[in-house]
């Protein structure tokens, strides 16, 4: 990348990142109450009426930051599955992985529940267990020996299984109870229900330090988007970091499936976007593209919580919405 282009890649990232702190700061205004900018910054030093202590501290403030960690982490894994498979459709959703998390949170609704502070531990850790298994079982399927796996080979794969783990979830949630299985459609739907600030303490340091290791791999990413031969022919431990940060883009898409719901779309088109501005090395395009991400479900969330649709729609409804459009441009430009 030459200097100048490395120069504006840097102005947008940082444009993205200012443009997400004044997306925050204008959610936090908005809402079913109605709080004026003066009213928030007089709650956020420590004044103003205990009512509005209650709605920011409680109910927006930490829905603002969940909003932003699971577009963060669903963009973030979109990007590196499109470079380890090379194929610019690649997403957690359309692959199964989220899938088989969240057959696994399905699992744990139905025999635990969803209060108290094990659910808090369990959910993120058994949604990457089943992310993990799905991603396994893509593998095994797609898997041909004495021959390299085809990208191509894996992505059908992948979407075979999305479609018959989905219909397994959705064959177990007609068997729950009437609350349970109110939970589980909305979760389906993209529901960020885990707005709380216990699961919220859970998710962020998976996403950071995920988010950490995967940027330090930029570089390998780089060379990995290249080919197969490319790659061995540089130096690059194929299987071995393929493996890695494959799990590493499981770990954080399971992470946020289990407490943001089934969120389609965010990881397919916000590399896309990245692209178009900030190019294709991934040392900027990482960044970018979790910011992406983090901007479309926080405007995603801000809509759901602020326009009466006569319900509480999940956000993962109105993310699905506004990306479709852009999906099929997508597929019309595939090769």
């Amino acid at each position: 990348m030459s200097v100048v282009k490395s120069y504006k890649a840097t102005i947008w990232v940082l444009s993205l990142l200012i443009l997400l702190i004044v997306g925050a700061i204008l959610s936090l205004n908005m809402g079913k109450m109605s709080l004026n900018p003066l009213e928030v910054f007089q709650v956020l030093i420590g004044q103003g009426p205990e009512e509005h202590h209650l709605v920011v501290y409680k109910f927006r403030l930490p829905r603002i930051v969940l909003a932003i960690l699971v577009g963060f982490g669903m963009a973030l894994a979109g990007a590196v599955m499109q470079a380890l498979l090379r194929n610019d459709l690649a997403d957690p959703g359309m692959l199964g992985i989220s899938s088989g998390s969240g057959l696994m949170v399905l699992l744990i609704i139905s025999t635990v529940g969803i209060q108290g502070a094990t659910t808090a531990f369990l959910l993120p850790s058994m949604a990457f267990v089943g992310g993990l298994l799905a991603a396994a079982l893509i593998y095994v399927l797609a898997y041909r020996k004495h021959r390299m796996i085809s990208s191509t080979r894996l992505v059908l794969t992948g979407v075979a299984i999305n479609v018959g783990l989905s219909a397994l979830t959705l064959f177990l949630t007609l068997k729950l109870d009437d609350q349970k299985y109110e939970f589980a459609q909305r979760w389906q739907a993209g529901y960020l229900w885990g707005d709380k600030w216990p699961y919220i303490s859970l998710l962020l340091p998976w996403v950071l330090l995920l988010f950490i290791y995967i940027v330090a791999n930029a570089r390998i990413l780089n060379v990995l988007v290249l080919g197969n031969e490319t790659s061995i022919g540089l130096g690059v431990a194929l299987k071995r970091k393929f493996l890695w940060l494959s799990i590493a883009a499981v770990a954080i898409a399971s992470g946020c499936v289990a407490l943001g719901g089934s969120i389609f779309f965010i990881g397919l088109i916000s590399p896309h976007v990245a692209r178009k501005l900030v190019g294709h090395d991934y040392k900027v395009l990482l960044p970018a593209s979790a910011l992406i991400g983090g901007i479309l479900l926080l405007a995603a969330d801000t809509i759901a919580r602020t326009v009466s649709f006569k319900t509480d729609i999940p956000a993962g409804i109105i993310v699905t919405m506004l990306s479709v459009p852009y999906f099929l441009y997508l597929l019309m430009r595939s090769k």
